[in-house]
């Protein structure tokens, strides 16, 4: 089953990184995470280490410097609540450049805008070296929920086909006079939200009854036939999640 055109994040490639089985990738990218997720937030150091890492798998995978930035932006409002946290957090204080701010805000902002960069540029590494089909694969071989493949699946199926028709309904708005950038047209827009996601939902039943017309039985079947992974490979694979426990195991140590 194909993912339409739901591949915007994915680069392809022949690096040893896109090389590598689906399977593994997604299991280093969790234990990553996990291990930047367990990390004190007070250990600074180690938050660089992540960051190192990050940008050598990054730079063997041939992702541009500015392709990761570019999406890395869809965090921002994290980092603003980030950086307003040490204006509003009570507790003890601490001046810096001449401003009282809460230190318990200043860590707590430290430990949202570290975190969550470090686990969306994991999550863009796997995404830009690993196709959607194969994303839902190596799922498959992990044994994950099939309900949860399902619902990944038909997601990545049809966000394509939800943007286009929210594409068609701005285009039919604007040939009828509507203008987005005036704030009286807001109740227009959000009259808009309304229409696609009752659309959405429509189409989504239609799609549920064509399914089961066909023998839709609420699984998806397997894409490719199950094959083992060599400890080669696995171990290729988990060298980067590897090196990232070293790193928290020290900083666990030194806390």
């Amino acid at each position: 089953m194909g993912t339409g055109h739901a591949d915007a994040l994915h680069l392809p490639g022949d690096t040893a990184v896109h090389r590598l089985d689906p399977q593994v990738k997604i299991t280093a990218a969790f234990l990553l995470v996990l291990c930047v997720v367990a990390t004190p937030r007070e250990i600074f150091w180690a938050f660089g280490g992540y960051a190192v890492l990050l940008a050598a798998l990054a730079a063997i995978a041939r992702i541009p410097p500015r392709w990761l930035a570019a999406r890395l932006l869809i965090e921002v409002p994290f980092v603003v609540l980030a950086l307003l946290l040490p204006f509003t957090a009570g507790g003890p204080s601490t001046e810096v450049a001449g401003l009282a701010l809460s230190t318990e805000g200043l860590l707590a902002g430290f430990n949202i805008m570290v975190k969550g960069t470090l686990g969306l540029g994991t999550s863009l590494l796997l995404a830009a070296t690993t196709a959607p089909r194969e994303i839902v694969l190596g799922l498959q071989r992990l044994r994950a929920p099939k309900l949860v493949i399902t619902i990944i699946t038909l997601m990545l199926r049809y966000a394509e086909v939800i943007v286009a028709e929210a594409g068609r309904m701005r285009i039919a708005r604007i040939s009828r006079g509507h203008d987005p950038r005036f704030l009286w047209q807001v109740g227009a827009t959000a009259r808009g939200v309304g229409s696609l996601f009752i659309r959405s939902y429509e189409r989504g039943e239609r799609v549920h009854l064509a399914m089961v017309s066909r023998g839709w039985e609420g699984e998806m079947p397997e894409l490719e036939p199950a094959r083992r992974t060599s400890w080669k490979t696995w171990s290729t694979g988990l060298a980067a999640p590897a090196a990232a426990a070293v790193v928290l195991g020290v900083s666990l140590w030194t806390a």
